[in-house]
């Protein structure tokens, strides 16, 4: 029996490039979303690598659906080795606009959809082993403009993340916790995430396509990391709010509104699936591929880095030893 994944938000996006990548890697996959129909059809498309594919319906904002969706998948497919945690919902609009119901749904998904994850998961894996992946965001650390559901959320699960991994270390229990942290990527949630901004929403340049975050976090499940900065505008944005947090604030005051909106109009009627799934043929991408980059040099040198570390050792061994040589030491 090969080994098992769970991979929540796998019907569209960032989790639908992972359960892929994790199939084409020789795992049994459970795909866990809201839409039956993009689920199935997931699903097919991942059975042709050979492996078993079961998709399970399932909000993640509802815990015993989250915990149901964990037995179902161990009865059919055996123990979870891995449980990713993807599963999000954003909203595009100034905090003055947002309602109650708004902000509570976009951190049920967000946040609390991966504790629901993280619970489920740990429960069965205390008495064996296994791997937890969160997959987490630049903007847990640096908070952007029209933003503030989905940052907040972010921030959360970086908060409940450490608080589980001290108590996995001092209960001496064999499970690896680890984070992904993701810059820009060309998704689908730019068309259905629900915007009052009147204006059609971008990602925010440089635009990763999801192929790129399925790999590293696939990396991150079969690796030992605690985390994993995804792409340097990632590294640059978590390091710019800790030496100068208010020159951040200040900038993003003057272009987050602008770098996250096209000049396109929004449609009235435009779908949102923050309250129910947007029916559709959605896969992993979105539209912004003619702008996406399929690679990230970072993340390359990031998995590689004692070999870099040697070349660069041997390289600077090498220029030393020609500079000695001319001036004759």
């Amino acid at each position: 029996m090969g080994k098992v994944v769970v991979v929540t938000g796998a019907g569209a996006g960032v989790g639908r490039a992972t359960a892929e990548k994790f199939a084409s890697e020789g795992y049994d996959v459970a795909l866990l979303s809201r839409d039956p129909g993009r689920l199935d059809r997931a699903a097919a498309e991942l059975r042709r690598h050979g492996v078993r594919a079961l998709p399970i319906p399932t909000d993640v904002a509802d815990a015993a659906a989250v915990e149901a969706a964990a037995d179902r998948t161990e009865r059919e497919l055996g123990p979870i080795d891995v449980w990713v945690n993807v599963a999000m919902a954003t909203v595009f609009s100034p905090v003055s606009e947002l309602t109650a119901d708004e902000v509570e749904r976009g951190t049920k998904v967000t946040y609390l959809g991966q504790v629901h994850g993280m619970m489920s998961a740990l429960k069965r894996m205390r008495t064996r082993r296994g791997t937890i992946v969160n997959v987490g965001s630049a903007l847990a650390y640096r908070s952007v403009p029209l933003q503030s559901v989905y940052c907040g959320a972010k921030a959360a699960i970086r908060g409940f993340t450490d608080s589980l991994r001290s108590e996995i270390i001092h209960d001496k229990i064999d499970v690896h916790l680890t984070v992904v942290d993701l810059p820009a990527v060309n998704t689908p949630q730019f068309d259905w995430a629900l915007n009052k901004m009147g204006r059609k929403a971008r990602p925010v340049a440089p635009i990763y396509e999801p192929e790129v975050p399925a790999r590293a976090i696939y990396f991150a499940a079969t690796h030992k990391r605690r985390e994993l900065w995804l792409g340097f505008s990632s590294i640059k944005a978590i390091l710019a709010t800790r030496i100068a947090p208010g020159l951040a604030d200040r900038y993003l005051a003057k272009a987050g509104y602008s770098g996250q909106l096209t000049d396109d109009p929004r449609p009235a009627d435009a779908p949102s699936n923050l309250f129910d799934p947007v029916p559709g043929d959605y896969g992993a991408h979105g539209r912004f591929d003619d702008t996406s980059r399929r690679h990230s040099i970072q993340f390359f040198t990031d998995r590689h880095k004692l070999a870099f570390i040697g070349v660069a050792t041997a390289g600077l061994a090498f220029l030393t030893h020609r500079a000695a040589k001319r001036l004759g030491v």
